[in-house]
């Protein structure tokens, strides 16, 4: 939208994220702080942030990007899955706060992405990967394109009615959770990625 000489602010996106596979056992109050302040503080910061622009646009949108780790009970995943709850509460609360303002809070929650740095991190291994995909309903991973057009539509005049909500795009597969997956391979799978961080650190050397 365009005012004056410059264009006004519409939208807002906030999608930072940090993960990493972790038995809460073994989770540091550190650890589990740090992906608080990435996905959950950072969350309120950007959107806090761009409150005052966009007020003047009289009509606008924040669109949060979460996750469905917490819609059930995730292993290894505590720490996200808290992350993630409280970014939903955020959608849901600045929508019932900021609707006066005329701007509309909404959520997307993926499920497993293909081609995404999450699903490098938390599936390295096909094994992994071909259970998520067996698990799915569509008997598929979602694609960036599946994302990028669900936040084309909750930004648009199409959703102009929808606020407070966090769509969920997963193919329908919180619905049909896969069987627990063995700590055993959890395990390899977390080793193999420390491994894979720790030669990507000394090839930067």
């Amino acid at each position: 939208m365009r005012r004056g000489d410059c264009f006004a602010l519409t939208c807002q996106q906030n999608g930072a994220a940090g993960n990493f596979l972790c038995p809460a056992d073994a989770l540091s109050v550190n650890a589990f702080r740090t992906v608080q302040e990435i996905d959950n503080l950072g969350t309120f910061n950007m959107s806090r942030a761009a409150l005052p622009e966009l007020k003047k646009a009289k009509k606008s949108t924040i669109v949060n990007i979460s996750a469905t780790l917490q819609y059930q009970g995730t292993p290894w995943q505590v720490h996200a899955s808290a992350a993630k709850a409280g970014i939903d509460a955020q959608t849901k609360g600045l929508a019932v706060e900021w609707g006066v303002y005329g701007v509309r809070v909404v959520g997307i929650a993926p499920g497993p992405i293909a081609g995404t740095v999450g699903m490098a991190k938390l599936a390295p291994m096909p094994e992994i990967e071909k259970g998520i995909i067996k698990a799915n309903p569509l008997r598929r991973m979602g694609s960036i394109d599946d994302v990028a057009n669900l936040a084309l539509f909750l930004a648009s005049p199409a959703a102009g009615y929808i606020s407070g909500e966090t769509v969920v795009l997963d193919g329908g597969q919180w619905l049909n959770p896969p069987q627990h997956v063995p700590e055993e391979l959890v395990a390899m799978a977390a080793e193999q990625i420390r491994r894979r961080h720790s030669r990507g650190k000394r090839a930067k050397l």
